[in-house]
């Protein structure tokens, strides 16, 4: 990887074009105080063969911008320092920037997750290669999440792969959600689920096994859900796995961070609908483990790199001092629910 965290530059292909060389691709991801997790993700998502890996940070105070910037200094990351205006939400203004780096480049594909999201392939060796082979053809990959939970973890818990295995035992129709992987040049901009203005009157959207799906949810207000839902959600050929929890304390610690849609409605509340709907345990999957003993070497590569391992260290520091502030008795209290408030 050079410098700008892409590899051997080429001449981007047209607009709408679904030919040419090998496709490259690129994970982009909005973060802030991300520091405990960040080196993880970064690593997973490498070794599964994404060729460029971007993050754009705002407001951090935990030290994970210096981190970045020294990973990216090392060629392994791009890191956008993303200066939020006004009455704007950070992935917003953290997406313009991603979609101006990307514009210069050579990469085809781009797929918009957050630090708790995981793309776990069943395809193949479970390769992002293996995915595109399948249904590189689209315009937009559709992607269905899968919820995993707290696995009964409480306090901050590393690394998250191998720690938190338990989630829902079949991904479900009533709340399946998507987010997507997309040709970029084919768009104007993206939310935190799909691209946006599209250039082309008819996208083609695919699911993973490279069956045709719907591409409505790119033109509706509520862009999350691909029909029809058997075909979307699959057989297992590839998810997000979805972290939204992690250990419990790290759920709360949330509502410190704040949300990159710049709002705070309640739901970082232990018992809130969005963490009953999050938090599911009652099954397990550990495929993404096939590519753990890869990834835990990444990391100590990337340590090994001047500065890193300081760095990730203050990062950790920092999380373990800010929770003793946050976290008070009054403060859990606040933020769970009683049984009597909790949602039917």
């Amino acid at each position: 990887m050079s410098a700008t965290g892409m590899r051997n530059d080429t001449a981007p292909a047209p607009l709408g074009s679904r030919a040419g060389p090998v496709m490259k691709t690129a994970i982009a991801a909005c973060m802030r105080n991300e520091g405990p997790w960040l080196l993880e993700w970064l690593a997973y998502h490498h070794v599964i063969g994404f060729d460029a890996l971007i993050v754009a940070t705002n407001d951090c105070t935990d030290g994970s911008d210096l981190l970045l910037d020294l990973l990216a200094e090392a060629g392994v990351v791009t890191h956008l320092r993303n200066k939020v205006p006004a009455d704007t939400a950070p992935q917003h203004s953290g997406m313009t920037l991603v979609f101006d780096h990307l514009s210069a480049s050579d990469v085809t594909f781009l797929l918009h997750a957050d630090s708790d999201e995981f793309l776990n392939i069943g395809l193949g060796e479970g390769r992002v290669s293996d995915l595109l082979e399948r249904a590189g053809e689209a315009d937009v990959i559709a992607l269905p999440w899968r919820a995993f939970g707290d696995s009964g973890h409480v306090a901050r818990t590393l690394p998250v792969l191998p720690a938190f295995t338990a989630c829902e035992a079949e991904i479900e129709v009533e709340r399946v959600k998507f987010k997507c992987m997309f040709r970029h040049r084919n768009f104007t901009h993206a939310n935190d689920h799909v691209p946006t203005g599209s250039r082309l009157d008819d996208p083609l959207v695919l699911a993973p096994s490279g069956k045709p799906l719907g591409n409505a949810p790119l033109f509706k207000p509520k862009r999350v859900k691909f029909r029809p839902y058997p075909r979307a959600i699959g057989r297992g050929e590839a998810v997000l796995n979805h972290y939204a929890i992690r250990a419990a304390d790290d759920f709360l610690m949330k509502n410190d961070r704040g949300d990159g849609q710049g709002k705070l409605t309640g739901k970082y509340r232990i018992g809130s609908a969005w963490h009953r709907a999050a938090n599911r345990n009652e099954g397990e999957d550990r495929s993404i483990l096939r590519h753990w003993p890869e990834t835990a070497a990444r990391m100590a590569e990337w340590r090994a790199l001047p500065g890193v391992a300081e760095a990730e260290a203050a990062c950790l520091a920092w999380d373990s001092a800010r929770r003793a502030q946050v976290l008070t008795p009054e403060n859990r209290r606040r933020w769970t629910l009683s049984a009597q408030e909790a949602p039917a």
